[in-house]
């Protein structure tokens, strides 16, 4: 499909970075799935080369490239030549803007020039045993003190939970009020912080996941982004992009399985015959070409219009819940077309069958997609 959204500057940033992945990160793919952790000098050599926190401006020591399209292109490189475990775009675009949009100055020159560097690597909690897209049900609280708030409580499923050395906590600071919330710097050397295992999950095997507790955790004052109040409406400001994110990533993974998928069918031959000489082979990939298609063109006019601050929560829900289905779809197809060997490991299309289960889960379920597109329908009118 002929994409008409990128400019030069575009393309050499992503040859740029596609040289990176595959001196840098290709190699070692295996490596770190078997060790179920990405290494944390990756994140500083990705800082080198100024991949992280793009958006973050020269003062700090970012690019100041507030251009959402060199993050697509990043996580479309990932998906085909990178390792999607690395959740180096967690790092840099779904935590890091908390800093930015909610931290005081003095929180900014603190935090983000080590998060650009890749020496401060950064995770989100927010998810516990029994509050997941229900946040109003989490338990983890923080009470109030003179110069600090202590925090209690326990998270689990955290990305980068082994790696981070700053966590923003989403806690509740008022027990009358159980959608106040705040959030909170944790730095991983206070007293009473302590991570859990490394928790092993059907897919995404090189990304470090892991449960954090909170004992009597004494957070600065100087720690908490913005009003501690206020934390639901700023979690609910993230989610557009973080949706989005999700909606590329997604598209990303389908479009490479559908490549392999392609190059796997053009290759095997079955009762004398080519698998993509066969009807069944050709209508189903011709089917899901469209369905690519159609979804990549309607990802590239939501990134236009995130560029533009134009994206609504129903825009991206769409997107977000379109291509995780697609994804879905895709990966499903790509392992029945490879046949038994798409179910071994040594075959890439069987990674891309076990990490897309999980995307129909995070960002908010594909059932929270629906309520939120059903309301704009109904409830907009």
């Amino acid at each position: 499909m002929l994409r008409n959204c990128f400019t030069e500057e575009h393309d050499l940033f992503r040859k740029s970075y596609r040289r990176f992945l595959l001196q840098e990160v290709t190699p070692h793919r295996d490596a770190w799935r078997n060790a179920g952790i990405v290494p944390r000098e990756m994140f500083r050599k990705m800082g080198e080369q100024g991949y992280l926190l793009i958006w973050a401006p020269e003062a700090f020591g970012g690019l100041g490239i507030e251009d959402f399209r060199y993050q697509q292109i990043m996580i479309e490189e990932d998906h085909q030549f990178g390792e999607v475990g690395f959740y180096h775009t967690l790092h840099s675009r779904l935590v890091a803007p908390y800093i930015k949009h909610f931290g005081s100055l003095e929180q900014q020159q603190r935090f983000l020039p080590p998060c650009v560097r890749g020496d401060c690597i950064l995770a989100i909690a927010m998810t516990e045993p029994g509050a997941g897209s229900d946040l109003a049900g989490m338990k983890t609280y923080a009470i109030e003190r003179d110069d600090h708030w202590v925090v209690n409580g326990s998270k689990i499923y955290i990305s980068n939970g082994i790696n981070s050395d700053l966590i923003v906590v989403a806690a509740k600071t008022n027990p009358d009020r159980p959608r106040q919330i705040g959030l909170f710097l944790v730095e991983a050397g206070l007293t009473g912080f302590a991570r859990g295992r490394n928790l092993r999950k059907l897919g995404l095997n090189a990304q470090d996941t892991a449960e954090l507790f909170f004992t009597d955790v004494k957070v600065p004052k100087a720690n908490v982004l913005g009003d501690p109040a206020k934390g639901m409406p700023y979690l609910m400001q993230g989610l557009i992009e973080e949706r989005l994110l999700a909606a590329c990533g997604c598209l990303a993974s389908a479009s490479y399985a559908f490549e392999l998928t392609r190059t796997y069918v053009s290759q095997r031959r079955t009762f004398g015959k080519l698998l993509s000489e066969q009807q069944n082979t050709r209508f189903k990939l011709a089917a899901l070409r469209a369905e690519l298609d159609v979804a990549q063109a309607f990802v590239d006019c939501c990134v236009a219009a995130h560029n533009a601050g134009r994206l609504s929560a129903t825009e991206a829900a769409e997107a977000k819940l379109y291509t995780s289905e697609l994804q879905g779809r895709m990966v499903d197809e790509g392992v029945q077309l490879h046949g038994g060997a798409g179910y071994m490991r040594e075959q890439e299309i069987c990674n891309l069958y076990a990490n897309a289960r999980v995307t129909r889960i995070l960002a908010g379920s594909s059932e929270i997609m629906k309520e939120i597109i059903a309301r704009s329908i109904f409830e907009d009118s």
